[in-house]
């Protein structure tokens, strides 16, 4: 790839700087109002970038602001209880970042001057590549780049890279040297919003607006129009799986369950299994529902079955399950999926 990339305009300064000019130049005009952009600080900026993983920022926006309100700065969140903060994560999944978050702050609302480099920045619970390099760019000056899936498309389209990458995470990890000499040391956080901004808004995977893209005149595969060949990234089959859940009634109340051992720790959900010493056959059970979610790759379809009766179940109940009650389901944080099937189903 390297050699490849010897002939264009990269290894020219003069071009290279129009290039950063066109595209810091169009940022600053039609830079998105985004609340993070709002008086920003280094607060904003790291909770931002945990909420954006693997999240579109319509979704995050509202999520941001209540966030916000709730835990205006590294101390007040460092000092909130887990439920609440995990509570105030409901529904944007991936719960392992609200942890990591939550941890963050704790060492966070310690510092007398945050750090400044990406290494120290990865030592931090839930921070890699991306957050570090994001982080020290837009909040602390550092001319660090960032390369997410946003940057791979412009780059694997700039270049007209060939190259099949095995997944998404392979290609930024390859690419990001190439970001790393694009990037403009006078407004490195700047730079790397705006290329990540005409990914987002400009460079789509699909049907591009290259008439209006501010740096077309050096992107190759916009001249030729060979975009849909890029970023050229091995495709992996969808998995399926089949999970059995269980609706157990008692009392106006629902028995729920939240795994310590799992990513959703602290999450509660329809149980997969009970703590039932009987044989699960006995039960009878019958299909009061089918949903389905995809996460990730994998397609789960999730058998929702009812009992003729209540089973015969420890009292106290073990570690992790718990009756809600109706009247308790608001304050419950359950995951999104589980909380609209429950909503639908109890009646």
């Amino acid at each position: 790839m390297e050699k490849s990339l010897k002939t264009t305009w990269i290894q020219s300064e003069e071009k290279l700087g129009q290039y950063r000019i066109a595209l810091l130049s169009w940022f600053d005009e039609q830079r998105r109002d985004l609340p993070w952009r709002q008086d920003p600080s280094l607060y904003k900026t790291v909770v931002s970038e945990f909420m954006l993983q693997q999240t579109r920022v319509s979704t995050v926006i509202p999520y941001f602001k209540n966030w916000l309100n709730k835990f205006p700065d590294f101390y007040s969140l460092s000092q909130a209880d887990e439920k609440e903060v995990l509570k105030a994560w409901e529904g944007l999944g991936y719960y392992s970042r609200a942890r990591n978050l939550h941890q963050l702050s704790k060492t966070a609302a310690n510092w007398k001057h945050p750090p400044l480099s990406i290494k120290e920045w990865q030592s931090l619970p839930g921070v890699g590549p991306y957050i570090a390099a994001a982080v020290t760019s837009i909040s602390l000056d550092q001319p660090e780049a960032v390369c997410d899936g946003n940057v791979v498309r412009v780059l694997s389209r700039l270049f007209a890279i060939s190259e099949t990458f095995k997944d998404g995470s392979t290609a930024q990890k390859k690419l990001r040297p190439l970001a790393q000499k694009l990037i403009n040391i006078g407004r490195p956080g700047d730079y790397n919003q705006a290329v990540m901004e005409v990914g987002a808004t400009v460079c789509h995977r699909s049907s591009p607006l290259c008439s209006i893209c501010p740096i077309l005149s050096h992107c190759e595969s916009g001249r030729k129009g060979d975009w849909e060949d890029r970023p050229k990234i091995a495709r992996k089959a969808k998995q399926t799986a089949c999970i059995r859940r269980y609706w157990i009634e008692s009392q106006s109340s629902l028995l729920v369950h939240a795994s310590k051992k799992t990513r959703l720790q602290g999450v509660y959900e329809l149980p997969d299994k009970l703590p039932y010493s009987g044989n699960f056959k006995d039960l009878n059970s019958q299909v009061l529902a089918i949903r389905k979610r995809t996460i990730g790759r994998i397609e789960y379809t999730e058998e929702i079955h009812q009992p003729p009766q209540i089973p015969l179940l420890p009292d106290p109940l073990p570690e992790g399950y718990t009756w809600m009650k109706w009247s308790e389901l608001k304050n419950f944080t359950l995951s999104a999926p589980h909380r609209k099937w429950i909503e639908e189903l109890w009646v």
